[in-house]
């Protein structure tokens, strides 16, 4: 081992100096590595009422993330720590949700009370004395096995509505075996500020979800994002498409050749922008987030004319765990629609299978249904949880069925018949599939 000096160990360590603002490369000078890795850390708030353990642990890797500046292999060892982290968040969320009793089930079907329950150590220690234990889970209080592992605990809380959004699952699954990595470690590794920064922020938003809240602009678990009241235009004649905030369409002209929709849509150029606003129909959800037809389709004029009666508002949207429902009839599969929206079908409409699905985005719905019913064998669960993509079946059957499902998801089922309008472009309605045996 090499013999420092305290100057040594005061000395900035040259390979943070390379990471800046505006990437990497162009070393900065130590006083401003310092100063920008510190604003790095500093946006990552921990919610009120998070247990003092997890909050603790998690103001300590704050703090010694600094010190990377110093000593660039604090950064991996921060990394490493902050995955190990998620578990006692987990555990210190589950004693507090209890509220310190916890009721068990044996496979003998004795229903227990475990009591005084302060403390995720002391609680397994006697959980395990029972032998094919179960727990109350979910809004129905289910009797549910819960193993107490990392695994398990994530599982409880979806279960619990405590963590959502289905393209999280498999990040959730992915942190698991980066924890079980850095627990059972076979080799060496080196991570830099930005894997670190990384795994801070990856905790910061799981911990404030587990304690209800969710993160503004967040990765993992965002809050609702804000709509505004947007103009989506199209030239019959040139194909050309263009989109802006509807206060802005306010000219002299009021005469042009553009056919205009009014949606309330995610759009804000620079902070937040749906980059398939292109593909709205108001029949079939092609659009990255939640867009709703407020007005159209008409000519300037008539938008404008409107627009003297309805000046633009904004409002938010949540857009993760939404609902989609998929029809296939025959060789045909349909894009996702709103329940609402399918429900108003006409009775010609009505036929073949759908499937009520829980997804993050359309593409994601689409794509696990086309899985399931091209391929006989599919790996593809065709309920529940899908193992293999980021959707949740409720119900494959019928249309009222489907309906059912997703009104039971809490989504609104009254029948809509919005116009028959799409902005021109190559997004189809449905495909023909290939069917294998």
């Amino acid at each position: 081992m090499d013999r420092l000096s305290l100057a040594d160990l005061r000395a900035v360590d040259e390979r943070v100096l390379p990471f800046n603002p505006y990437g990497f490369g162009g070393r900065l000078n130590p006083e401003d590595a310092l100063e920008f890795q510190q604003h790095v850390i500093a946006q990552h708030e921990l919610a009120d009422g998070v247990a003092d353990g997890t909050r603790q642990r998690f103001e300590q890797l704050r703090h010694v993330y600094r010190y990377g500046v110093l000593c660039y292999d604090v950064f991996t060892m921060v990394g490493d720590a902050a995955l190990l982290v998620f578990e006692q968040a987990l555990r210190d969320r589950f004693i507090a949700f209890h509220d310190g009793a916890v009721t068990l089930r044996t496979k003998e079907g004795e229903v227990h009370v475990l009591e005084d329950v302060t403390n995720y150590g002391n609680f397994m220690e006697r959980y395990r004395g029972f032998r094919g234990t179960r727990i109350q889970m979910g809004p129905d209080r289910s009797w549910t096995g819960f193993n107490g592992t990392l695994d398990g605990l994530y599982r409880w809380a979806r279960r619990e509505g405590l963590l959502r959004g289905q393209r999280n699952r498999g990040r959730e699954k992915a942190l698991t075996d980066l924890r079980n990595m850095v627990a059972h470690p076979s080799s060496f590794h080196l991570h830099g500020p930005v894997e670190a920064a990384r795994a801070l922020s990856n905790l910061a938003e799981v911990i404030n979800r587990l304690w209800g809240q969710d993160t503004p602009g967040g990765r993992l678990y965002p809050a609702p994002v804000e709509r505004r009241t947007t103009a989506i235009a199209w030239n019959p004649a040139t194909g050309s498409i263009s989109i802006g905030h509807a206060e802005n369409l306010r000219t002299d002209a009021d005469e042009d050749e553009w056919q205009y929709v009014i949606v309330q849509a995610v759009f804000e150029p620079g902070t937040a922008e749906d980059p398939t606003l292109f593909h709205f129909d108001t029949l079939f959800e092609h659009t990255t987030y939640p867009c709703d037809l407020l007005w159209g389709p008409g000519n300037r004029a008539e938008l404008l004319s409107w627009l003297d009666g309805n000046p633009p508002t904004s409002d938010t949207c949540d857009h993760l765990d939404r609902i989609f429902l998929v029809r296939h009839d025959g060789d045909t599969l349909y894009t996702p629609q709103r329940p609402d929206v399918a429900a108003g079908l006409p009775a010609a409409e009505q036929s073949g299978t759908w499937y009520a699905i829980r997804a993050d985005i359309p593409a994601d719905a689409f794509s696990h249904v086309r899985a399931s019913v091209e391929v006989a064998d599919s790996r593809h669960q065709p309920a529940g949880e899908c193992l293999h993509c980021h959707a949740d079946t409720l119900k494959r059957g019928t249309l009222r069925e489907a309906l059912a499902a997703a009104q039971r998801a809490g989504v609104n089922v009254e029948p809509i018949r919005p116009p028959d309008s799409r902005v021109p472009g190559w997004m189809p309605r449905s495909i023909t599939v290939q069917l294998t045996d």
